[in-house]
């Protein structure tokens, strides 16, 4: 478990892994500026450097080597090694933070093997991880297997069978409403609106020490557990503020008039009121992880929350300012200086195992591109670049991604990462490669896209919605159904599209209100 290789875990990251001398950082020599600021190790060009280290990760995972059991070793084990990790199942979230980011993915490259992959996992996790349908905490995922290869998810790490994590199923719920909204199956939304259904009726009003869904409950006596052989920790098992999945599920399918809606929306503003009274006010961000059996503060529920106020600002009187706030206080209990000669602060990934981590420092870098773009704040953006040059030299020529300390985790290293040079592209579109034509953000969730050399063609799940390209050339044409639509001057005001040029290529922004299907011709 992290909390017993700490020590370990400094002397490897201080080691051969990641020498001490400013030359080398993970597998890279250190690239620097004229001013001595960290560069991506690839190129130092961002864009071609995020773009390399992104199919790179995806191509290791997609031909990851099978178990014995037959299945990939994603869904088996949480660390990836060279042999095999026989000791530890998958990670709490591992299946919903990988359909996190191949969705957004598969719009950047229009590969159909990234469906693919997101349906494989979500049959599989769907028809082998959902608790009884007649216990007290029905249809909801559990996180771990607790059987290496018995191929069953059902228990957690550290209570056993029988235990689950409510937060980890509503972020697995989410993702499977984006999955149908990408593939129209019916299985992925009835799942979700049965997730959806248990954590809305379970929910109750919060504390100080009790979030409105415990971090861990057996699913079959409705209560939270004590760790075999060890002292109760009521604050560990009781709360969690990892409810930004939670929040997103209800709020989407209240939108989408399926589930029990008013129930929803109830619990949502029970929720989201629990989290601005304690953790926006406390700091009490934790805990997250599978692994820990103890109180552990981590950067992945402040900073997910603190990028969820800052794309709901209707839902907060100051979002942004809290936004800030959140990573400031990241920077003061997480932040780690070992970088910041090449300009740099990285960000520890939890109190209790305070190691820099790949996906962590990528999503502060990420979450400061956002603040970037929502105040204009010309500081955030370098820092947020150099967040992600510096997660950039965690990935290895092969596509292995691991920590500083020479982890490599499924969770931090693949879907966790990805997502965050994704969404840095969306909010900065000039971080993407010049030499390529790539979606670069969508409002809605893509259902189809497919890039030729001389068009693009693609289709939304929602009518109304605005597409972000980054392309090598001006568009010849871009029609809307079978409607030819001309270029605006500026940005198009309801339905339309515009190009903004650049030193190479430029910016389409397309925004449509009747059509779901569009095609670029180039």
């Amino acid at each position: 478990m992290k909390i017993f290789m700490v020590a370990i875990c400094w002397m490897l990251a201080f080691g051969t892994f990641a020498q001490d001398n400013a030359k080398k950082l993970g597998y890279h020599e250190i690239r620097l500026d004229a001013k001595g600021n960290l560069l991506p190790w690839f190129s130092t060009d961002p864009g071609k450097s995020y773009d390399h280290i992104i199919r790179k990760v995806w191509n290791f995972w997609n031909t990851m080597r099978r178990d014995p059991n037959g299945l990939p070793y994603y869904m088996n084990h949480q660390i990836w090694t060279r042999d095999r990790d026989e000791q530890r199942g998958i990670g709490g979230d591992q299946i919903a933070m990988a359909l996190s980011a191949w969705r957004l993915l598969y719009g950047y490259l229009g590969d159909e093997r990234i469906v693919d992959n997101m349906r494989f996992m979500a049959d599989y996790y769907l028809t082998h991880s959902l608790s009884p349908a007649d216990s007290k905490w029905p249809n909801l995922p559990f996180p771990y297997n607790t059987f290496t290869y018995s191929g069953i998810y059902d228990g957690d790490m550290i209570l056993g069978k029988g235990f689950t994590q409510p937060d980890k199923a509503g972020s697995f719920g989410i993702e499977l409403v984006n999955l149908y909204k990408m593939t129209k199956k019916q299985v992925y939304l009835n799942a979700a609106v049965d997730i959806a259904n248990t954590l809305a009726e379970m929910a109750v009003v919060g504390d100080e020490t009790h979030s409105p869904l415990p971090f861990r409950v057996n699913v079959h006596i409705g209560k939270v557990g004590v760790i075999r052989g060890g002292e109760k920790n009521e604050l560990a098992y009781n709360y969690t503020s990892n409810w930004t999945g939670t929040l997103q599920l209800f709020s989407t399918l209240e939108s989408l008039g399926v589930g029990n809606r008013e129930q929803y929306r109830k619990s949502f503003q029970l929720i989201l009121s629990w989290m601005k009274t304690y953790p926006l006010k406390s700091n009490k961000w934790g805990p997250f992880f599978e692994d820990v059996a103890e109180w552990s503060d981590t950067q992945i529920n402040a900073v997910t929350f603190a990028r969820y106020m800052m794309e709901n600002p209707k839902f907060f009187d100051n979002g942004t300012r809290d936004a800030r706030a959140v990573l400031d206080w990241v920077y003061k209990e997480l932040g780690n200086d070992k970088w910041l000669k090449q300009g740099v602060r990285v960000v520890n990934e939890q109190t209790s195992y305070r190691i820099p981590g790949n996906s962590h420092t990528a999503r502060q870098g990420s979450t400061e591109l956002l603040y970037a773009l929502t105040t204009g704040d010309q500081v955030s953006k370098e820092r947020g670049i150099r967040q992600l040059n510096w997660a950039s030299y965690m990935v290895n020529d092969d596509g292995e991604s691991t920590y500083p300390n020479n982890e490599t985790w499924l969770t931090d290293g693949y879907g966790d990462l990805v997502r965050h040079f994704l969404r840095a592209i969306s909010y900065f579109p000039e971080l993407s490669p010049d030499d390529q034509n790539h979606l670069v953000g969508s409002s809605s969730v893509i259902k189809r896209m497919e890039y030729k050399s001389d068009q693009i063609k693609y289709e939304t799940f929602d009518e109304q919605s605005d597409e972000t390209f980054r392309l090598i050339t001006k568009p010849t044409s871009i029609s809307f159904g079978e409607e030819r639509i001309e270029c605006s001057p500026g940005r198009a005001i309801g339905e339309g599209w515009s190009w903004s040029p650049m030193d190479k290529g430029g910016i389409v922004i397309v925004s449509h209100l009747k059509n779901r299907k569009i095609t670029i011709a180039l």
